[in-house]
């Protein structure tokens, strides 16, 4: 039992290390962390539901796992080679479009939400 305890302690030690990396490395992660804070904000002023608001707050933290893994594709890329290749091309294009893909999918999220409220 305390081994499966340290086991998971030594997961999340190795997790929030990617995380802090990732957020030192790649601006458009600081940038998702400062949407996040203001749309977590707006969450809670708005009079909101505990599933929309748990909705949108968990669609903002997917989309920063999503920026996770892309920053992850495109580190073992480029670590493979600086030649162009049309593979590396397609992977770096496909965890960019993850990124926007959900992204959207919160967007639309919270037009729905605000449309809700609205009508």
């Amino acid at each position: 039992m305390w081994q499966q305890i340290m086991r998971i302690r030594q997961r999340a030690i190795w997790s929030w290390n990617g995380f802090v990396h990732v957020a030192r490395t790649e601006g458009s992660l600081m940038q998702w962390i400062v949407a996040n804070v203001v749309f977590c904000i707006l969450a809670f002023v708005l009079p909101l539901s505990g599933a929309e608001r748990g909705f949108l707050l968990m669609g903002g933290i997917m989309v920063m796992g999503a920026e996770c893994m892309n920053t992850a594709i495109e580190r073992v890329v480029d670590d493979i080679g600086p030649e162009l290749r049309d593979a590396a091309k397609h992977a770096k294009d496909a965890g960019s479009a993850t990124v926007a893909v959900t992204a959207i999918g919160v967007g639309v999220g919270w037009i729905c939400v605000i449309a809700g409220l609205i009508w």
